[in-house]
């Protein structure tokens, strides 16, 4: 009995590998079957393959910092060539401004100087610009005094009008620096800004319309006063201990 079962089973084992299917291109085939003390249990296992070993987490890590490294060191050259030719540029820039005439501006630096040119020509310009009808020398002291070069004739042209207004007006004219800056210094030469406030008291010698004239015969004087800001920048040399006035500048006025 035992050795019929035996013979049985050995034919549908043969059956079972003549009737199997071929295993496809590229598939695994079985490389050995287990029997079992009842029936057979066959078990596949692919031919040369095994389970892959995963790749170990220090080649990842690896690969893509090599692969970095060259653009990193492009990146560094390039900015190596760039930051040198700025330094360059920046030098020969330096140069350049120290070279200027500009640069020798100290009228930030030398403030002992810069507030003994504000005093002179605050003064300078209270004498030049004031006229007093009964007192007509006093301008023309102030111009021999203060003027030198082409100042001269520019102060002559801008106050023939005035001075001619002024006597026939009986007029009395003052000028009061309110506020200077110097805007360059450089050795014996210096540029101001002046602001001033100006004021003309007039006598026109008008009657006066009122009630009380109305009923006399007597004349009143009137007196006008007018007021105005003036803006004009002055150029200043040293010369004897003293900054006379080289030219004028009232911005086209």
């Amino acid at each position: 009995m035992s050795t019929t079962r035996h013979h049985i089973n050995r034919q549908r084992r043969r059956q079972a590998r003549e009737t199997r299917p071929a295993a496809p291109a590229g598939r695994p085939q079985s490389t050995s079957v287990r029997t079992g003390g009842r029936g057979a249990t066959a078990v596949l296992t692919p031919v040369g393959a095994g389970p892959a070993d995963p790749p170990a987490a220090g080649d990842e890590k690896a690969a893509p910092a090599r692969s970095r490294r060259p653009a990193v060191l492009v990146l560094l050259c390039a900015l190596t060539v760039l930051l040198g030719g700025f330094a360059g540029w920046a030098h020969a820039e330096a140069e350049g401004l120290r070279s200027e005439p500009a640069r020798s501006n100290t009228a930030l630096t030398d403030l002992a100087r810069t507030s003994e040119i504000k005093g002179q020509v605050a003064k300078a310009v209270d004498r030049l610009f004031s006229y007093d009808h009964a007192d007509p020398g006093a301008l023309d002291k102030a111009a021999r005094d203060l003027l030198t070069g082409k100042a001269a004739d520019q102060h002559r042209d801008l106050l023939a009008d005035v001075r001619a207004r002024a006597d026939e007006q009986k007029a009395v004219i003052t000028t009061t620096v309110t506020e200077s800056a110097v805007e360059r210094l450089d050795g014996d030469r210096a540029r101001v800004l002046v602001y001033a406030d100006q004021s003309s008291v007039a006598t026109t010698g008008k009657k006066a319309a009122t009630d009380k004239e109305s009923k006399t015969d007597g004349a009143a004087a009137q007196d006008e006063g007018v007021y105005a800001a003036a803006m004009l920048a002055v150029d200043v040399v040293h010369r004897d201990g003293r900054w006379l006035v080289s030219a004028l500048d009232t911005f086209g006025r």
